[in-house]
């Protein structure tokens, strides 16, 4: 099922366009890397997926449902949205709970399920043992997987990740593209991630998006299933 998807869209800062002519499609359970050199837009084609900012020209679709028939759960963890100060007062459990009222009033009671799905997705990121410590002491990499963490625990059907391993050690970094993978086969969720480490991750996507800058200014988008010359073809993990 076609999740997203950008039509010709053009969109920049000023007067000056930053992407230009971007035609994309994601769909239902695929991992997708989104490549490029630094300032090549990145954060700004995911902002524009969202519905976050709006195209200069051209056409932007976010689905409202899921392939059964459901509301739409979008779950996004930005870049460096782990910069929380040393004193701020939540617990790592209460923000990863919170993530649970994305899936109803905020007014609600939880439920034993939400208890459980938010358990299930600290352990999913190895920070089930230190859920009752305050955020403001953590790591870097360790809020990091905070977030992922907050993400996963709305059971997201379009899971957006904008360099998400950053502050992560290879060990983590790993982990981190096993569980992905995992969502992706398992629960059939579509994962789109920002990322560097393209030789780390590329054994487990399904497909690769990369911006290229035009010859007149502006960036273009370059997939494996369009412009393979750029990247070798990508095994399904599928």
């Amino acid at each position: 099922m076609l999740l997203a998807s950008m039509n010709k869209v053009v969109f920049g800062y000023n007067d000056i366009p930053s992407l230009d002519g971007v035609n994309i499609e994601l769909f239902s359970g695929e991992f997708v890397a989104i490549v490029g050199p630094n300032g090549a837009s990145k954060t700004t084609l995911l902002k524009l997926v969202l519905g976050l900012l709006q195209p200069w020209s051209g056409e932007v679709r976010l689905s409202t449902y899921n392939k059964d028939g459901n509301k739409l759960a979008v779950g996004y963890v930005p870049q460096q949205v782990a910069s929380f100060n040393s004193g701020f007062p939540s617990k790592i459990l209460e923000f990863v709970l919170s993530g649970r009222y994305t899936r109803g009033s905020w007014l609600r009671r939880l439920r034993p399920e939400d208890h459980e799905i938010t358990e299930r997705a600290l352990r999913q990121v190895g920070m089930w043992e230190q859920r009752h410590r305050k955020i403001g002491e953590l790591s870097g990499g360790q809020k990091q997987r905070l977030c992922i963490a907050r993400a996963l625990a709305q059971q997201p059907d379009l899971l957006i990740l904008d360099e998400p391993t950053t502050g992560m050690d290879e060990e983590s970094r790993y982990g981190f593209y096993e569980l992905m993978h995992h969502q992706v086969n398992a629960h059939g969720r579509t994962v789109v991630m920002v990322t560097h480490g393209l030789s780390e991750v590329s054994h487990y996507l399904d497909r690769i998006i990369e911006l290229e800058r035009k010859e007149h200014g502006g960036w273009k988008c370059c997939t494996t299933t369009s412009c393979s010359g750029h990247f070798a073809p990508v095994e399904s993990s599928q």
